[in-house]
């Protein structure tokens, strides 16, 4: 019984730890995605680095990245910016790509 529980132990574990990685891997995508959104928006220094705050803090609003995408598209259209719903996906998708290299590696 006791090598059960440990299987159980283990498997509980190693779901938190991935949990914690996937936690960790979006939200350097979101501060990477909200860097290059503020670079499109002409923000600069403290200005980039607060925006990239607010899409951070945009995940919190529901499940998956939709609330994050639409937080970019809406500043973009708001000021003018072209960029298509692909472009703006592809680039998350690469940041996440980036995103969970760094965290694996650290």
């Amino acid at each position: 019984m006791a090598s059960m529980d440990d299987r159980e132990k283990a498997f509980e574990n190693k779901f938190a730890h991935d949990e914690e990685l996937k936690f960790r891997a979006m939200a350097r995508r979101n501060k990477m995605l909200g860097l290059w959104a503020a670079e499109k928006l002409g923000k600069t220094g403290d200005a980039a680095e607060a925006y990239a705050k607010e899409v951070i803090n945009s995940d919190f609003e529901e499940a998956g990245d939709h609330d994050v995408f639409r937080k970019v598209r809406k500043d973009f259209d708001d000021a003018g910016v072209d960029q298509s719903d692909h472009q703006i996906r592809r680039t998350m998708d690469e940041l996440l790509d980036q995103a969970i290299e760094h965290v694996q590696k650290s």
